[in-house]
């Protein structure tokens, strides 16, 4: 395959070429294994996953039909339908414009970038990032801030002059460098709607040479020291920023996920480590980076991964702040970290880990939270949990301390998978974005999808990269689950810290034109508002959950009739779910956040595969859209 075939590739297919499927799936070995293993699953198989799910697990689904009819109140827009074409669409009597776009700038003495010539080296960790994804709004004193990410880059774009858009030298490499990670902007709304405060002293650009701190169980830690580094608690960067959260105390937290793509070895014969397989980091690079900076090369800097992989604080009110990696937080694919205070005042964290069967995590910290008291620690001290869910409805928090695990504290927070191998976690459909619920005590997590879910290689179950079996479960109950579903668990004793769970699914995406079964979804999916892979989510301040998607929109086969990605509204009380807009071709719908007064929803379109938004002749741009009410009342 050549370099610019793997440009184009998804993180989970790149994860795929290192650990490729089995040419035929025998499904009768899966039932087999799967029956012997868990009983359960003989009512699943026979009934089907929805009628399963939905029985003795999502009780409060089977009424949404008929209560779903009297809550029009809490959807006070009309559903729009699924979208094909190249742009934005929002229900009448709402409207969006673009609000930033990759390479506009943050700056004044910077050009907007002619998207046929690319952004210089020079201006390039000047101007809005590549590929938007999470983001938070922040209010510093009077002043709108949004924090936002930029996932990755789309080479053959962002590098105009590079065949096919494979770097050539070290400023080509730099240049997408500065394009990732994360832009830290100051917002305001005109008369010509919302716009970048160019010059602001809180607009910043943070990147993969960015300095930063390690903190936390890992920091000094032989695993993490380099010769750059000697001490093991000072590094470069942030890759792959994915999902996002926000502290009580007003920072910003960015999630570095698929960092394993960004390193490689120039040196054929470099045997790589053991741990690397578990994390995907293979002898060649995505975007060819240690040809040209040996930090990436592993050859030359084995430890350099060990140092990615985390979540990152930052301090958007502060532009000459350095940001921090919170390694007690564990080293995985982070999609994205939710924060909320348990009873006691000890800060919780729930984040996912987008791979298929990986797991799901919450940090409860040791120290609690105080307003205006120090905060400095309290992400560094505590204990990491992993969860595992029982059929019956049931969960609990598994710690992962060095008596569950049998290794060292810094072992646990950069080898966080084999930690939660050891303890028997769940593993899971690529747990995305969890969203925890303002009105209620619940949270909620989005199982994006699995195609090897139930799969057979070898004569055996697959397994995740650590050898767990991915066997059919209740929470993860169907085999090649190209929808995927959203877990919701309801804390014991409402209290975000108890290390026991009760558990149902909210919702398991599907296609009921196409599939009469379990692949039909759940009783609240229906021919008008289907989807398929969940990803984004967040609660708005009245308890509404805005779902966005980034699977298939192919319109064919098994995706028939869904259109392309899209972001939806569901109420949690009803199960109701309703499709609010839908995106260009080819773009994810990821990020969003909303306007202090709560009158303007801020929302993602990335990696659009079609000329937006600047129209017919133009090259796609991934941009943050705003979206009001003709009315002007308040979205979210």
């Amino acid at each position: 395959m050549t370099r610019t075939d793997t440009f184009k590739l998804s993180w989970d297919e790149w994860d795929e070429l290192q650990n490729p499927p089995p040419a035929v799936t025998d499904f009768d070995r899966v039932v087999e294994a799967a029956v012997s293993r868990r009983g359960f699953l003989g009512g699943i198989l026979a009934f089907g996953s929805a009628a399963a799910a939905m029985g003795t697990l999502g009780q409060l689904m089977s009424s949404t039909a008929a209560e779903a009819a009297t809550a029009t109140s809490r959807f006070p827009f009309t559903p729009v339908p699924a979208g094909t074409d190249a742009t934005v669409h929002v229900p009448d009597g709402y409207s969006w414009k673009p609000l930033a776009k990759w390479g506009q700038p943050l700056f004044s003495n910077v050009p907007d970038v002619d998207p046929a010539k690319g952004v210089s080296v020079e201006n390039s960790d000047k101007v809005f990032g590549e590929n938007t994804d999470g983001m938070e709004l922040f209010v510093v004193g009077g002043h709108q801030l949004i924090a936002v990410n930029h996932e990755y880059v789309n080479p053959e774009i962002n590098l105009p002059h590079a065949e096919k858009g494979i770097p050539q030298s070290a400023d080509d490499v730099k240049i997408l460098q500065n394009m990732q990670g994360v832009t830290v902007m100051e917002v305001a709304e005109g008369e010509n709607g919302w716009q970048i405060v160019l010059d602001s002293p809180f607009n910043r650009r943070i990147h993969h040479n960015t300095p930063m701190t390690l903190s936390g169980p890992a920091a000094g830690s032989d695993l993490l020291k380099t010769e750059a580094d000697a001490t093991g608690t000072d590094c470069l960067g942030t890759l792959n920023n994915c999902g996002a959260g926000k502290t009580p105390w007003g920072t910003y937290l960015t999630c570095e996920e698929n960092f394993n793509g960004y390193f490689g070895s120039t040196d054929a014969n470099f045997a790589l480590p053991a741990d690397y397989k578990r994390y995907g980091i293979a002898a060649e690079s995505v975007y060819s980076y240690e040809k040209f900076d040996p930090r990436f090369d592993v050859s030359k800097n084995p430890n350099e991964p060990h140092r990615f992989g985390y979540v990152v604080e930052i301090n958007p009110a502060d532009a000459t702040s350095k940001p921090v990696k919170r390694t007690a937080l564990g080293r995985i694919k982070h999609e994205n970290a939710a924060v909320t205070i348990a009873r006691d005042g000890r800060v919780i964290v729930y984040m996912g880990d987008d791979e298929r069967g990986e797991f799901l995590y919450k940090f409860v910290s040791s120290g609690i939270y105080v307003p205006g008291g120090d905060t400095s620690t309290l992400l560094d001290e505590g204990t990491l949990h992993v969860a595992k869910f029982s059929d019956d409805g049931t969960g609990e928090w598994l710690a992962l301390t060095p008596e569950t695990t049998g290794m060292k504290a810094d072992e646990i927070a950069v080898f966080t998978r084999k930690a939660a191998s050891k303890v028997g976690a769940t593993t899971m459909d690529r747990p995305e974005w969890v969203a925890i619920n303002p009105v209620a005590v619940e949270a909620y997590c989005a199982l994006t999808n699995n195609s090897r879910r139930g799969e057979m290689k070898d004569g055996k179950l697959r397994t995740n990269a650590g050898g767990d079996e991915l066997t059919l479960n209740a929470v993860n109950p169907r085999e090649k689950n190209g929808y995927g579903q959203i877990v919701r668990w309801y804390p014991e004793n409402d209290d975000h810290a108890d290390g026991r769970f009760k558990w149902d699914l909210f919702c398991m995406a599907g296609n009921p034109s196409v599939h009469k079964d379990a692949y039909a979804g759940s009783a609240n999916i229906n021919e008008g508002n289907m989807f398929n892979s969940p990803d984004g989510m967040m609660f708005d301040s009245t308890g509404l959950l805005w779902i966005q998607t980034d699977g298939e929109d192919t319109n064919e086969g098994d995706f028939a009739g869904q259109g392309n990605n899209q972001m939806l509204a569901g109420d949690p009380v009803t199960g109701r779910i309703e499709r609010f807009l839908t995106a260009p071709k080819g773009a994810e719908v990821t990020g969003q956040t909303w306007s202090a007064d709560k009158r303007t929803h801020f929302v993602g379109i990335q990696h659009p595969d079609a000329p937006f938004p600047d129209g017919e002749g133009k090259l796609p741009r991934s941009t943050i859209v705003a979206i009001k009410r003709a009315d002007n009342a308040m979205i979210g």
